[in-house]
């Protein structure tokens, strides 16, 4: 389980996190959501280091992993997955390079061993075989598809996931859903899904917290929202669904 407690974080004059706590449960899809701006990104940010909050705390199944310095937190990290909005390659590597990356980093495995978990998790995203190619020759699921392997590489803990199907048609968005919950369950994670996406929501939000100008304004299930009257929450959705019925 990851807590978040009380998280404060400030851009000069912009509070985009005001006071926000929350619970992310093991075996679970974990969903964050709002409209642009609400602090969704930021906060999953917090969650991982790449930005220190100027007040509160993110606890890993009892690791404070706020207070802890540079060297501490390696271990925390090593436990952690991430895929990145834009999928984040790297464009000089090849999809067995771009994977291999965490392992040369974080691991001290033979190259045999390295490739051997490569192509696992390329068989696991059903793209094995794959190896060779450059992100350049890759169409946007495939390259989501390589950045969920990457993110697998290290069998983390904690998988984190930031705007999965920004970009994509919906039949590829639905893919790449069922995957991420298939990994939740099967390596039994923390998973934690920044989305706008109300089809993600409906289909793998089992715990959903609902942002709203940097604070925490609803937390719930999926089967919750259909019968929630908070306003603002009522406001997204329909505007969501809205959006999503306009690209059709």
């Amino acid at each position: 389980m990851i807590e978040v407690k009380n998280i404060h974080k400030t851009f000069g004059e912009n509070h985009v996190l005001q006071g926000i706590s929350a619970e992310f449960y093991e075996g679970k899809c974990n969903l964050i959501i709002g409209g642009s701006g609400s602090g969704k990104t930021t906060l999953l940010k917090c969650m991982i280091g790449l930005h220190q909050p100027e007040e509160g705390s993110v606890i890993y199944d009892g690791r404070d992993f706020t207070r802890m310095n540079f060297e501490s937190r390696i271990e925390i990290r090593t436990e952690i997955g991430m895929l990145f909005q834009g999928s984040a390659l790297f464009d000089s590597m090849s999809v067995e390079d771009n994977i291999m990356f965490p392992l040369n980093m974080f691991t001290h495995q033979s190259h045999k061993e390295k490739l051997e978990r490569v192509n696992f998790c390329l068989e696991r995203v059903n793209l094995a075989g794959k190896n060779k190619l450059f992100p350049a020759e890759l169409s946007g699921g495939m390259k989501k598809r390589v950045g969920i392997a990457r993110a697998i590489a290290m069998n983390p803990k904690y998988l984190f996931v930031d705007e999965p199907n920004s970009g994509l048609d919906p039949k590829t968005a639905l893919v790449i859903d069922e995957l991420i919950q298939e990994l939740t369950l099967e390596y039994g994670s923390t998973t934690v899904v920044v989305t706008h996406d109300m089809n993600s929501v409906m289909g793998i939000g089992e715990n959903i917290i609902f942002l709203y100008e940097g604070k925490k304004w609803w937390e719930g299930s999926k089967e919750q929202i259909t019968e929630t009257d908070n306003k603002e929450l009522n406001d997204f959705v329909f505007a969501s669904k809205f959006m999503q019925a306009l690209k059709k």
